[in-house]
C-alpha cells in the first residue's frame, strides 16, 4: 500500500504583518499630530467684549450687516466689530474683567479671535486698520494670556499695561505706553516700549528704537501763499510728533515718519480749517486756522 505524502502546512505570516503595518502607521500619525510641549493648543469657548458706553455714531459689524450700536452689544465672533464717527467713541470690557479697550473716533475694530489655552490662558487679538484705541489692561496671572491689537504695519502684544495705539491712513503705527510694557513686532523684530516711551511701525519695516514721549498734541505749521500760471493756492505745511494723528475738518490725514504733511487748498477770499491733533493716550487739541 502506497503512503501519499502530502505537503507540510505552515501557518501563514500575513496577519502579523498587517498588524504591523498598522502599528507603525498609527504611531506616525500621533507623532505628526499630537502637541508637542512647546505648542500651545486653543478650544473655541464663548467669549466676548462687551459695549459699556457709547457716545456719537457708532456702528456695531457683523458678518456683512450693520445697525447702530447699543450698549450691551457683544463682540464674540470672528469679524464681529466697531466703527466709530467724527467726534464719536465706545468703551469695550473683556469678558475676563482684566481691563477696558476705548475706541477713539473714526475708527474701525474688528475681533480676529478669542480663544482659551488647555492651561486656561486667554488670547485676544483685535484688528485696527485706521484709528487709535486705547488699552488698560491689568497684568494677567496665566503666563499663557495675552492681549494683541494686529494693524497693516505690525503687531501691539501685552500682557498688562496702559497703552495707547494710532493707526494712520497709510498703515503706519504708533505706540505709547503709560504703564507697563509693550511689544512691538513686525519683519520679524521685536522692539519693547516700555513706560513713559514711543516708537513707530512703517508697513514692510521692523518697528523703531523706543524713544521717550511728552503725551503733548503740538503742531507746528506754516502757511504760504503760491500764485502758479495764474492759480492762487494755499500750501499748509505741518509738523506733529510722529505718533500723533492729525484730522483736517474731521478727516484723517497721512504723515511721514517726521510727523510731517503738506496740504494744498485753493484760495478763495477767506479761508478757514480745523486742524485737531490727539497722541495715542488720547490727548487732544484743536486748532482754529485762518488760512487767508
Amino acid at each position: 500500500m502506497l503512503l501519499t505524502k502530502h505537503p507540510t502546512r505552515h501557518p501563514t505570516k500575513l496577519p502579523i504583518a498587517w498588524f504591523a503595518l498598522a502599528l507603525i502607521a498609527t504611531l506616525l500619525f500621533a507623532s505628526f499630530t499630537a502637541p508637542t510641549a512647546a505648542e500651545t493648543v486653543t478650544v473655541r469657548v464663548n467669549r466676548w467684549l462687551a459695549i459699556r458706553q457709547l457716545s456719537g455714531d457708532v456702528t456695531y459689524l457683523r458678518g456683512a450687516t450693520s445697525r447702530r450700536a447699543r450698549v450691551g452689544d457683544r463682540l464674540q465672533r470672528v469679524g464681529d466689530g466697531l466703527s466709530t464717527g467724527m467726534e464719536s467713541s465706545a468703551s469695550l470690557e473683556v469678558d475676563t474683567r482684566i481691563g477696558t479697550v476705548e475706541v477713539g473716533e473714526s475708527t474701525k475694530l474688528q475681533v480676529q479671535s478669542l480663544e482659551v489655552t488647555e492651561t486656561d490662558g486667554h488670547i485676544t487679538r483685535l484688528r485696527v486698520d485706521q484709528g487709535r484705541v486705547r488699552l488698560q489692561i491689568r497684568q494677567f496671572t496665566n503666563p499663557d494670556s495675552r492681549l494683541e491689537i494686529d494693524t497693516r504695519a505690525g503687531i501691539s502684544g501685552v500682557r498688562g499695561t496702559e497703552f495707547g495705539v494710532n493707526v494712520f491712513p497709510d498703515g503706519k503705527m504708533g505706540v505709547a505706553t503709560l504703564e507697563g510694557s509693550v511689544l512691538t513686532s513686525a519683519q520679524a523684530q521685536d522692539v519693547e516700549v516700555p513706560a513713559g516711551f514711543q516708537n513707530i511701525t512703517i508697513p514692510g519695516e521692523p518697528p523703531s528704537p523706543p524713544v521717550p514721549f511728552t503725551n503733548e498734541p503740538r503742531l507746528d505749521y506754516q502757511i504760504e501763499r503760491i500764485i502758479r500760471r495764474g492759480i492762487r493756492r494755499i500750501q499748509f505745511t505741518g509738523q506733529v510728533d510722529p505718533t500723533s494723528s492729525v484730522l483736517i475738518q474731521g478727516q484723517p490725514q497721512p504723515i511721514d515718519r517726521d510727523g510731517r504733511f503738506n496740504l494744498f487748498f485753493p484760495a478763495p477770499s477767506r479761508l478757514r480749517r480745523t486742524v485737531t491733533v490727539i497722541t495715542p493716550l488720547g490727548q487732544e487739541q484743536t486748532y482754529e486756522l485762518q488760512l487767508i
